[in-house]
């Protein structure tokens, strides 16, 4: 009796699990840049910055020498590393548009940049998008400096923010290529799996939302939360 309480317990929590992901997290629409969703679980972030939880040796294999394994670890380990020497506790200094290039992280791909823990959580769904599609993340955009915000407000008019006011002025946001936007199975499997690593396309740029269509439009959701209640 007392083995099948408790399997009748598991049952029910695995049952009620889904069944309140769904409910109302209270974001409400008061901004126009605030994202619909929450990220769920655990964050990339998180993941990231885990400490390790990998048993103890014994002192028998701790004593054996292994300098060539270590060495051989340490650069399997590196070229594992997708985005080497990006730290996501730094917050670059600056204004939007005007932040200090030298801490923001690149990513996979050329001349693209973000904030450091808004790359360390994409880079990580990266990750996942190419283990299941067998290729990166195409990105059109990411950091715009002011300049680029000024001169982007004028050739694109409502399909830009205001200069200054952008999330991509603050390292915050993605622009993705077409090529993933045109796929219905690529455009779910983003939508599904963004917030999981902390992504989502905002209200704003939702069909019928207060801003111009953007489906293509993903910010960082922690991030943007940050930067609104600063």
């Amino acid at each position: 009796m007392p083995r099948i309480a408790v399997l009748g317990t598991l049952a029910a929590a695995t049952i009620a699990m889904p069944l309140s992901a769904g409910a109302d997290d209270g974001l409400g629409t008061g901004s126009p840049f605030e994202p619909d969703t929450r990220p769920l679980g655990p964050s990339a972030l998180d993941l990231a910055t885990a400490a390790s939880t990998a048993p103890a040796v014994s002192q028998s294999v701790a004593a054996a020498p292994r300098v060539e394994v270590r060495r051989e670890a340490a650069s399997r380990s590196a070229a594992r590393d997708p985005l080497p020497g990006c730290d996501p506790t730094v917050r670059p200094a600056g204004t939007n548009g005007n932040l200090d290039e030298h801490a923001l992280c690149e990513l996979w791909q050329a001349g693209e940049h973000l904030r450091p823990d808004a790359a360390v959580s994409l880079s990580a769904m990266n990750e996942a998008f190419r283990a299941t599609f067998g290729r990166d993340l195409c990105l059109v955009s990411s950091y715009r400096t002011l300049s680029t915000q000024v001169s982007l407000k004028s050739s694109r008019g409502a399909f830009a923010a205001p200069p200054g006011w952008s999330m991509h002025g603050w390292g915050l946001a993605i622009d993705l290529c077409s090529v993933e936007t045109g796929s219905r199975e690529v455009y779910a499997w983003i939508n599904q799996n963004g917030a999981t690593y902390g992504w989502a396309n905002p209200a704003w740029a939702k069909r019928g939302g207060s801003g111009a269509y953007e489906p293509w439009h993903f910010e960082f959701v922690q991030g943007v939360e940050e930067v609104q209640n600063s």
